[in-house]
């Protein structure tokens, strides 16, 4: 099995946490911060891009998109969990752990 995608798509969710952090950012100090928004949207753009960039490896797209978004989440989750310090439900847990589940149902 090539692992390459998925490597992609790892990078790509990444890049769009940053995105996501870069939106909060953005979000919390003002509407003055044009920059900060162009960065975020620049982000989403190359993560968008690396996704697509996946596809080129005949990997299934309902599997990329579920790849992408599920690492976005998990790597989001534990960033704010340490980061932002924002603690996790039992049920965002649970579906954190079903999102995973379900990713090795559908491969």
């Amino acid at each position: 099995m090539n692992y390459f995608p998925f490597v992609i798509l790892f990078i790509s969710g990444m890049v769009i946490t940053v995105g996501d952090l870069i939106f909060k950012s953005w979000a919390t100090k003002g509407m003055g911060y044009s920059l900060l928004y162009l960065f975020g949207v620049i982000a989403y753009l190359i993560g968008s891009l690396l996704l697509v960039e996946s596809y080129k490896f005949d990997v299934n797209i309902v599997v990329a998109g579920i790849t992408q978004i599920l690492l976005n989440t998990l790597i989001l989750s534990i960033f704010t969990y340490f980061y932002f310090h924002e603690p996790l439900s039992v049920k965002q847990i649970i579906g954190i752990v079903l999102a995973v589940v379900s990713l090795y149902l559908i491969r």
